[in-house]
């Protein structure tokens, strides 16, 4: 059996010093502060995004891995959020004494807001994102689910610009580019266009 130095104690000593945890203990309460609101922000930060990410993560897996329709992919993923929603709620108000009354109201209201945007995303799209009216005239004839992910995108660039949607064969040779014949920008099996341009002039 190897013997222990002196050398690999004070090894050991050091180390337990330069732990991360022992740091923040020894910290200022400044410096206290500023990790603690980093922290926080960044909890919070994450709390509001995830929702989103599990409404269209879900919605996609449902519908590229196991087939299911784009609708019924879409309506999943939005009961998906809503159970999701629902942790925060009973976690948000787990010390109340009437819990179950606010819980039931949480979930109303949850499931109105999911819902609404959902409704909301599929079938309407503000003028402010949408290059011009003829882009709004084709937005129907995208995937719902895109048209969820765009309108969940705009929510965090507001100068979004949808620029085309849905082409044909004539339109490649109107622009001038070489025939596509595999263009997601025509309408799929599913019913739909699987594809949208973004402007990226000055992006």
């Amino acid at each position: 059996m190897e013997k222990i130095t002196q050398k690999d104690i004070d090894w050991l000593l050091n180390l337990e010093k330069d732990n991360p945890v022992n740091r923040l203990k020894k910290a200022s309460p400044k410096k206290k502060f500023f990790f603690r609101a980093i922290l926080f922000l960044c909890f919070t930060f994450g709390f509001l995004i995830l929702p989103f990410f599990v409404l269209i993560r879900t919605s996609v897996f449902l519908n590229m891995n196991l087939g299911w329709n784009g609708w019924l992919s879409l309506g999943s993923g939005a009961i998906a959020t809503i159970l999701l929603l629902l942790v925060y709620v009973m976690l948000l108000f787990r010390n109340l004494q009437n819990s179950r009354s606010a819980v039931r109201f949480g979930m109303a209201g949850i499931s109105a807001l999911v819902l609404g945007f959902c409704i909301y995303s599929s079938f309407y799209v503000s003028g402010v994102h949408a290059k011009n009216d003829a882009i709004q005239n084709v937005y129907r004839s995208l995937h719902p689910i895109l048209r969820v992910a765009i309108t969940t995108s705009t929510l965090a660039d507001g100068d979004l610009i949808i620029t085309d949607i849905q082409r044909s064969p004539e339109d490649y040779a109107l622009m001038r580019l070489p025939l596509n014949q595999h263009s997601m920008h025509y309408v799929q099996s599913s019913g739909y266009v699987h594809a949208i341009d973004l402007r990226t002039n000055e992006r």
